[in-house]
């Protein structure tokens, strides 16, 4: 089997695949534990600032116990539960585009872009205007409308395989016309319900509590736990259908399984947060880059989720002049990110 050359200095090793795959594993290892200090260090300014600010000192002693009163419950019932939806919401998004980007091998393909989040937003719009609109209604028909549209999304694809650009292209128009669906019914709705869902349909954290953000991150770790059982599949995968195939991979029964548990993610977050825009497509790229991975690590995408959605809160909250819902943000943010991410693809291509 071939071997990879590594230089250094004047002298020239020879790594073999085994060890080569150690040398990334720990690097991936290693960057993913670098985000998740940085998403620690994220969460303790998330705890501490706002209209009762404290300091760091105070929070670490209310997270310990030592510190009682006013100061444990505006940590404790108010902040922290948006700020551990924030990390939970940003690793699920994350993992779901890896998913995704892993299965189509093409890294514009994120829940957003292709319609799913869209999909999960107009279950979540029926079951809230035509329901009643409990939590757990709204988590059903979230999940109901994603995966129906990705199905929809999957039969139009599908031609003697499945091809990523093809994929793409064909979600971008289910997206369309569920936007314009979701579109139809706001209007139609009583404006007290829809000035709620426009802002829902934004993408907010403010809307979390307890009552929400405990059951909805119960849903989300254990989708996430199912991942490291199909991470060797997916990898397959990601080399192609046939190559899959000559491995041993069932991809008629692994894709599936695959696309049910990124979209029951992105569906959990939706039905809480809304549709939160471009966390699922930049996260995996970065992670990747990050680590120099051949592949998407999916630990170090759901780190960068977790960073980049925490951070784009804490922006959304105490950096702009007006507090603004979280989506707001991450729009900009993944705007910018995938003007240079197009500039990037076309300039590999000529």
């Amino acid at each position: 089997m071939r071997r990879a050359p590594l230089d250094i200095g004047r002298r020239r090793l020879v790594i073999g695949p085994d060890r080569l795959h150690l040398v990334l594993g720990a690097r991936s290892f290693a960057v993913t534990l670098l985000i998740c200090a940085v998403t620690a260090v994220l969460g303790v300014l998330a705890l501490a600032l706002g209209d009762f600010p404290l300091s760091s000192a105070e929070v670490l002693g209310v997270i310990t116990g030592e510190t009682g009163g006013f100061a444990r419950t505006v940590v404790l019932e108010w902040r922290l539960p948006r700020a551990a939806s924030a990390v939970l919401f940003g690793a699920a998004l994350a993992v779901a585009g890896a998913v995704f980007q892993t299965l189509t091998r093409n890294p514009l393909a994120s829940p957003d872009i292709i319609g799913l989040a869209n999909g999960s937003f107009t279950g979540m719009l029926i079951a809230l205007l035509m329901l009643g609109g409990s939590w757990p209604l709204l988590t059903a028909g979230s999940l109901i409308g994603g995966l129906l549209a990705a199905v929809a999304i999957y039969l139009l694809a599908y031609r003697d395989g499945l091809q990523g650009f093809r994929f793409i292209v064909v979600g971008i128009g289910v997206s369309a016309v569920l936007s314009s669906f979701n579109t139809w019914m706001l209007l139609r709705a009583e404006l007290e319900t829809a000035l709620f869902a426009s802002a829902w349909g934004a993408g907010t954290l403010n809307n979390v509590t307890v009552t929400t953000a405990v059951p909805a991150g119960i849903c989300i770790v254990l989708l996430l736990a199912l991942i490291p059982l199909l991470t060797p599949s997916l990898r397959q995968l990601d080399l192609g259908d046939d190559a899959a195939r000559a491995t041993g991979v069932r991809v008629a029964r692994v894709r599936p399984a695959a696309i049910v548990v990124a979209v029951g993610l992105v569906s959990v977050v939706t039905s809480v947060a809304g549709p939160i825009a471009f966390v699922a497509l930049a996260a995996p790229q970065i992670a990747r880059r990050l680590t120099r991975s051949p592949g998407i690590p999916f630990g170090a995408a759901g780190a960068v989720g977790a960073v980049l959605l925490l951070g784009s809160d804490l922006i959304a909250q105490h950096v702009l002049p007006l507090t603004v819902p979280v989506g707001v943000v991450t729009i900009v943010l993944g705007g910018g990110y995938l003007v240079w991410l197009l500039i990037h693809q076309a300039r590999n291509r000529t």
